[in-house]
């Protein structure tokens, strides 16, 4: 361990692997990436367990990239009981009710277009900045919008991770 190791990286990197496999579960859906995160452990810094999660990200296939994104509620609707989708869908919480319905209609546009969730970094975006990045990425190619979605799980996924080492 370096002196750069932070207190929660250590007891993510001392954590038997059935538990710390939970944990990855709860950052990202994607068996593949979670399985990439373990080998990669024991990870010398918070920066390298990032990286090592971007690696993972961009190796992911279309189905993999479909098991991270059935992990994700729609924007706008997140799941009942789950801390994580709330605090992340917060830009959400003070949205109107002609903004939450436009939404759920952009929503359920974009995944029959596309056959998935609209996915996107929602932390610290108000309700009106996801309703314009739908509307602007409605009209992706399917293979382009593909890529911007792991981009997207990729900012998730950080975020998520930190929040992880923070829980030491």
């Amino acid at each position: 361990m370096t002196s750069t190791s932070t207190p929660g990286l250590a007891r993510f990197n001392a954590l038997e692997e059935p538990a710390a496999l939970a944990e990855l579960h709860e950052a990202c859906a994607s068996t593949a990436w979670a399985r990439r995160l373990l080998a990669a452990r024991p990870a010398a810094t918070p920066e390298d367990l990032y990286a090592a999660s971007d690696a993972a990200m961009a190796e992911l296939s279309a189905a993999d990239l479909a098991e991270a994104m059935a992990g994700h509620p729609p924007i706008g609707r997140p799941k009942p009981g789950d801390p994580t989708s709330a605090r992340e869908q917060a830009g959400m919480a003070g949205a109107s009710d002609d903004l939450k319905t436009e939404l759920l209609e952009l929503n359920l546009a974009y995944q029959e277009k596309f056959g998935h969730v609209f996915l996107i970094c929602a932390t610290g975006r108000t309700g009106e900045q996801m309703r314009d990045a739908v509307k602007e990425r409605i009209g992706n190619a399917p293979g382009q919008e593909l890529e911007i979605v792991r981009a997207e799980l990729g900012k998730i996924n950080r975020i998520r991770l930190a929040r992880l080492l923070d829980a030491a």
